[in-house]
Order: C-alpha cells, then structure tokens, then sequence
C-alpha cells in the first residue's frame, strides 16, 4: 500500500518540474464539488488547486464523462476557473506516534492546542485494511470503564465495538468524560465529530483534565469543517488508534457522534453523484460504516475497544444510522431521556443496553447476579403503571413486594456522580449481596 502523504508536506509534491507532474484546469464548480478538466488520477488520490487565497487541498472522489469529480478538505474561497488541479500521486496520510500525546489535532491532523508542530511523528496511510477475521484473537479479557451501571450489567471486553445511543441533552458528553478518564487503557483516542468549537475546548478542559489528556489524543473536526474533513477526522482516529494497536497497546477509541460522520458521508456522497436512499442518505452509508467499524477490535499485537455514540432524532431507535450500527456493534448502552429527567445518573437503562460479549468475559456467578437484578427490574417495569396509581396490592405478588422493597437499593447502585470512584471488587460484592446470590469472583 501506499505510505500516503500528509496535507503539510503538499508544497514539495507540487513544486516538482511541470514535466513530472499531471495537472488540469478547474471547469466547474458547484456547492462543495469541484470538476476540473485533463486530471488523470485514482479514486483517493490527493490534489492541489491553485487559488486566488493560497492552495485548497481537495480529493479525487469520482469521474464524470471526460471530467474529474473533487471534493475539498479546506475551504474553497479563492478558486476561480480555469484554475490549475494539480496530481499528488498519493492518498491522504495520518501523523502517528507518541508525539500525538496530550496533543489536539484537526480533521487533517494539524494541531490545534498552541503548542507548536509535532515533533518526530510518523505518517501512515489513512485508508487502511481491516485485520483478516481469522487471526483476529478472541474477546476473552474484561475493560473497565468505572462505571458501575456497564461493569456490573452491560459488562464489556478488551477489543470489543459499543454504540451509546442518546438523544440530545440527556448527559452523555458526561458519561464520555467519566470513561476517559476511569476506564483502564493504555491510549485513549477521542474523535469529535461536528461538534460545536465551544464544545470541543469546554470537553478538553472540563471532561478530559489534565490528567486524561496525559495520555490521550484528541481529534476534532467541528461542525463547521467542510463534509470531507470530518469523516477524514473519524478514519484519521482510526488509523493512530491502530497505530497504537500494533504496538501491542490496549487502546479506547471513543467517536462523538458516529452519526454526524454519517451525515457528513450523506453530504460528500450527495455532491459527488450518489442517489439518495433511505432519508436521504446515500447507498455508499451502508458500506462505508462496516468499513470504519471492522476496523476497530483486536489484532494478535493489541486491541480497540470502541465507543460510538449516536444520536437518536426524537429518541428514535429506528433511524437508519441508528439501526445500522446496532448491526453492525458488540452491544449498546441507550441514555433514557426519562431517567435523566429524574436526576438517575448515568441514564444508562439496564434493560435496553446490552453487551453480546459479556458472558465472555465475566465469571457464571457475575453474569447469574446480573440476569437476576435485570430480571426484577424488568418485573417492576411491566407492574409500573399500576404502582404508580396505587392500584397494586402488596402480597399478590411476593416477588414484586421484595423488588419494590429494594428499589432504593437497586438505584443507589446504579446511581454514581462523575467524580465517584468504585473498585470493580467492591461494585461484584455489593451486586451479589443486593440479589442475594453468591458472591461472584472477579475474574484476574
């Protein structure tokens, strides 16, 4: 494969002699696509266009007739026609390495925290191949995210791919935080994704501090960004993730919002010819997410453990990003918009979330205290209405009885403020002296 090129060291590859290069003219342009005329190149090949304003940098995305279809990954104020396109003859390539941590970085990994240029950093392709499914190893090791509600209920494993779904507003740039700083990696890699700017410092500062930074890397491609940059931002996350990976390092990639990377794609897929499918996103949806998410998991070096969050329109599981990545996903943690309302943090319901890999990674004692507590919740949830209007009857039902009489208990347990700290030990015990089972062993 190609080693690719980084967007900084353009101004060598087109200073080369006329001769040596391949170059066409810009013929039309139209929203965010460009069409220039006489540019042979590759589907992902990097280009340069001569503007009024400087150099855009834009990529070869498709061909129509006898022109080239380009999408930008800057800005295109100052590109006139007939304006020179010139050829890289290389694919976009990712700045990787230990430089990266502590540092923030943009969609084309150029730092944006002040603190000068990266220093002895290595450059990798973006567009890479997912490990081969054979010799990807088993799920078999337990990750610790801290928080009570996952390692007791939704138990995770080292390598394994989760969905957070929630609506806007109902904590989950929270929660995010809390496992960015508890959860037991090696290397955490943020990837904000059409975030607000405020919000991409106010998550740095407040969320991460100084201490979660220390070793993590944090990529951000704001909602202003043209479509192209931000979904370079989720698969330039990816590739220093893996980077990381081949060192033998357990990583946790966390991408805030894999749904604004879908529409993003809905975006660049529109401009660039595709026909719209399904609420207007483009087929190319339905491969380019499998794409970015086989290639998080674990390698015979390491392991990715990914979050993805995703936002639910109206609390709609059904979206179509939504229901793709829950395919697609080991198991998924639904934020209720219902508990946030009444104070329950994390909003995490125990009854919709569910990890596929948990019986994997937890002992038989762990997983029979888990299903029994799901098991009286889910009890307590089917008699709801009738508690709440009085209408039920203590002692027709002694089961339910002894779960209302818990209630407290159960939520208490559930229940965990941002700064609150558990030890796994601790949260087994206090789960099987609640369900009354065997104390479960926590697994080395």
């Amino acid at each position: 494969m190609k080693a690719g090129i980084a967007l900084a060291r353009f101004v060598e590859r087109v200073a080369a002699p006329p001769a040596l290069r391949r170059e066409g003219r810009v013929r039309r342009l139209v929203g965010m696509t460009l069409e220039a005329e006489g540019l042979p190149g590759e589907i992902g090949e990097l280009c340069t266009v001569r503007g009024a304003r400087g150099d855009v940098a834009v990529e070869i995305a498709g061909f129509r007739g006898d022109r080239t279809t380009l999408l930008p990954l800057e800005r295109l104020e100052g590109i006139a026609d007939g304006a020179p396109v010139i050829a890289t003859g290389e694919p976009f390539a990712a700045p990787v390495g230990d430089a990266l941590l502590g540092r923030v970085l943009d969609g084309l990994g150029r730092p944006l925290d002040g603190k000068g240029e990266l220093r002895d950093a290595g450059w990798r392709a973006v567009v890479s191949t997912p490990p081969d499914a054979m010799s990807r190893p088993a799920i078999a090791q337990r990750f610790e995210t801290g928080v009570r509600s996952i390692d007791l209920l939704s138990t995770l494993g080292e390598g394994q791919r989760v969905g957070i779904f929630a609506g806007s507003g109902v904590g989950k740039s929270t929660l995010l935080g809390k496992i960015l700083r508890e959860a037991k990696a090696d290397v955490t890699v943020l990837a904000l994704i059409g975030e607000r700017n405020r919000e991409v410092r106010d998550f740095v500062e407040k969320q991460l501090a100084v201490h979660g930074l220390a070793r993590a890397v944090v990529i951000a491609a704001t909602s202003d960004r043209p479509a192209l940059q931000r979904l370079k931002a989720a698969h330039l996350a990816a590739t220093v993730a893996e980077h990381f990976r081949d060192e033998g390092k357990r990583v946790l990639l966390v991408m805030d919002s894999a749904t604004r990377f879908a529409m993003a794609l809905r975006e660049a897929g529109l401009a660039a010819g595709e026909p719209p499918a399904t609420r207007g996103y483009p087929p190319s949806l339905y491969s380019e997410l499998p794409r970015l998410v086989e290639r998080f998991g674990t390698s015979t070096k390491g392991s990715i453990t990914a979050l993805l969050t995703v936002l639910v329109e109206g609390d709609d599981m059904n979206d179509p990003v939504a229901d793709c990545l829950r395919g697609l996903l080991d198991g998924h943690l639904v934020l209720s918009r219902s508990l946030a309302e009444r104070g329950h943090y994390p909003p995490i319901d125990p009854l919709k979330s569910l990890s596929r890999l948990m019986d994997q990674v937890v002992a038989p004692r762990h997983l029979a205290a888990a299903q029994k507590l799901r098991q009286w919740l889910a009890l307590h949830e089917d008699h709801r209405d009738l508690i709440e209007i009085g209408a039920y009857r203590r002692g027709s039902e002694p089961l339910l009885d002894k779960v209302i009489d818990k209630l407290p208990q159960i939520h208490a347990l559930l229940r965990q403020a941002p700064e609150e700290r558990t030890p796994f030990a601790t949260s087994l015990a206090a789960l099987a002296a609640l369900t009354e089972t065997p104390e479960p062993r926590s697994p080395a």
